[in-house]
């Protein structure tokens, strides 16, 4: 690995970290650099989960330090999500690798649609566990699966499921978030382990940035137009690679 490849995957890492833990979109920039250093697309997609675990540690930690506390209702919602993502990781270690690029560019592109709707204002109220219903369940079961499979853009789906039908403020729903994703993240990777699908120098190295974003996030107290130019960066470097994957 060359010294710029390395630097590449810090840099990135910190910026995905950041975006992962504030909203979506962090592994639309990690996934894709990935595979652009060379690696083949499923060793890629394996490789990327060291970064997400250990990001969502550095997140979970933080968001406790700063006094949020959501664990045993998203270990509630995270039961069928393991389950998914299981499924998840082990449809995508059966496809090719072409199969598994046009999926990724298709996933991209329509996660960059989600993200340039605005978010309707609706009355929020906390989570409490008579709310989560049979279909919430199966709702993290289907997140579960796409994330074990891909994860591109799972912030989006849990943006649906958590604010949407649960109406749960944005801010605890990142929290939510970052708790199930850490819990489904952790038998997938062993999954991309046990096939050996994951080289943890180029993991590692995304992690130490993106354990640095998602610090930073946290201890962010971002403005609307703040989080609005972040949206909008991000948009500019998910179209940038999404000419890439298709041109390059």
């Amino acid at each position: 690995m060359m010294l710029w490849e390395a630097a590449a995957l810090v840099g990135i890492g910190i910026i995905a970290g950041f975006i992962n833990v504030l909203s979506a979109g962090g592994s639309m920039l990690a996934l894709p650099l990935l595979m652009f250093l060379g690696l083949p697309t499923q060793v890629a997609n394996g490789t990327n989960r060291v970064a997400i675990v250990l990001q969502s540690v550095s997140a979970i930690s933080n968001f406790r330090r700063a006094g949020a506390s959501h664990i045993g209702l998203s270990l509630r919602l995270s039961v069928p999500a393991v389950v998914g993502s299981l499924v998840g990781a082990w449809l995508a270690l059966q496809v090719s690798d072409a199969l598994f690029e046009a999926i990724l560019i298709a996933v991209m592109a329509a996660s960059a649609l989600v993200m340039l709707l605005p978010q309707p204002k609706l009355d929020t109220r906390p989570l409490t566990k008579d709310r989560l219903t049979p279909l919430i369940y199966l709702a993290m079961f289907v997140i579960g699966i796409y994330g074990g499979f891909i994860q591109v853009g799972v912030g989006v789906l849990f943006i649906i499921v958590l604010y949407r039908m649960l109406k749960i403020d944005l801010a605890q729903v990142n929290v939510f978030k970052v708790l199930i994703i850490l819990v489904y993240s952790l038998p997938a990777l062993a999954m991309f382990m046990w096939f050996d699908q994951v080289r943890w120098s180029y993991g590692l190295l995304l992690a130490v940035g993106s354990m640095t974003g998602a610090w930073l996030a946290v201890k962010v107290n971002m403005s609307p137009r703040g989080a609005m130019w972040i949206k909008y960066l991000t948009l500019a470097m998910i179209a940038a690679i999404l000419l890439r994957l298709l041109f390059g």
